[in-house]
């Protein structure tokens, strides 16, 4: 998107003319207002290889959107995005014969549940568990009446957003009568290896295992290099299938992603080597190009085994 350098006249598109607040940057509206772009870029992707491709919709939730005013139109910008991407992959289907998926993207929210906005009332909270999985209920709801084939609640740093959004996708699916396989990713903030709300990747893991999950994983972070340690060691534990989609390296002084897919290929080559994931793909400065890359190898390789775990009762906190 960052590549067409649209402009606020492009992202009002003829729908929002009059709308009181700028919406340049809100990427999740191009859906409604610019269809033909978004289109294109699923389209890209899926020639390049891709055989999931996630919808335009990570800060499609209504806590997000109010930054804009837009918190009324959230599921018809889920609902658009979704069904954007189900055009694309239909329509590649049937040129090509080679069938992708569409997995409904929900990001993180610009709230957290488990720690205080305000360093004097550590009980302090901005958003509550009840309003985060109302948000993402209309979400889910949106994404799959577009026609998304997976959810994908992804980057996540909060462990407690994170189950609000799993509780809300469950009621939905309940609601609607479907059963959509549900991938989760989280994202840790330093070398610590821990969320931002401060759960080890184990805790974190532990703390979702209860959901019906497809898959769990890393993305985003700070690129294929320093994610490595954190991989495999979910890895090891995870009884789920394991994903990861790095960033392309750090951003640069200008916020832009310098790894090349040369680059970026060579540093998640031990990745295929031992084994570690069932699903790869790219994060933040990500191209076409570098999904090309990965897919080239990954269709010639064993996917990761998952291994086979005690059935025990576990507990988490932070640890």
């Amino acid at each position: 998107i960052q590549r067409h350098r649209l402009t606020e006249e492009q992202y009002r598109g003829a729908q929002f003319t009059g709308h009181a607040r700028p919406l340049k940057g809100n990427n999740d509206l191009l859906s409604i207002t610019q269809p033909d772009i978004i289109r294109n870029i699923h389209l890209d992707y899926i020639r390049a290889g891709a055989d999931i491709i996630s919808t335009n919709t990570f800060n499609a939730n209504r806590i997000s959107q109010a930054d804009y005013s837009m918190d009324e139109h959230v599921y018809a910008i889920n609902a658009a995005a979704a069904t954007l991407a189900r055009e694309a992959s239909e329509s590649f289907l049937s040129g090509s014969g080679r069938e992708t998926w569409v997995a409904g993207s929900l990001g993180p929210t610009n709230r957290t549940a488990s720690m205080s906005p305000d360093v004097n009332d550590p009980g302090a909270r901005g958003v509550t568990f009840a309003d985060l999985a109302e948000a993402y209920a209309e979400q889910a709801r949106g994404l799959i009446d577009g026609g998304a084939d997976m959810l994908l609640v992804e980057t996540v740093f909060d462990g407690l957003n994170a189950k609000a959004a799993l509780f809300a996708i469950n009621l939905v699916q309940k609601e609607k009568g479907t059963n959509l396989p549900v991938m989760v990713s989280v994202t840790i903030v330093d070398n610590s290896g821990r969320t931002l709300s401060g759960q080890t990747l184990e805790a974190f893991l532990i703390s979702v295992s209860h959901f019906n999950i497809l898959s769990i994983g890393l993305n985003c972070s700070f690129g294929a290099d320093g994610m490595y340690p954190y991989l495999k060691a979910m890895s090891k534990i995870a009884p789920f299938y394991v994903s990861v989609y790095p960033n392309a390296g750090l951003p640069n002084q200008f916020g832009e992603y310098d790894e090349s897919p040369e680059i970026m290929f060579e540093k998640v080559t031990r990745y295929f080597d031992e084994g570690l994931v069932n699903i790869i793909g790219g994060c933040c400065g990500t191209t076409d190009l570098h999904i090309a890359k990965f897919a080239q190898v990954a269709k010639t390789l064993k996917p990761r085994q998952i291994p086979e775990t005690e059935t025990l009762t576990r507990f988490s906190g932070l640890e």
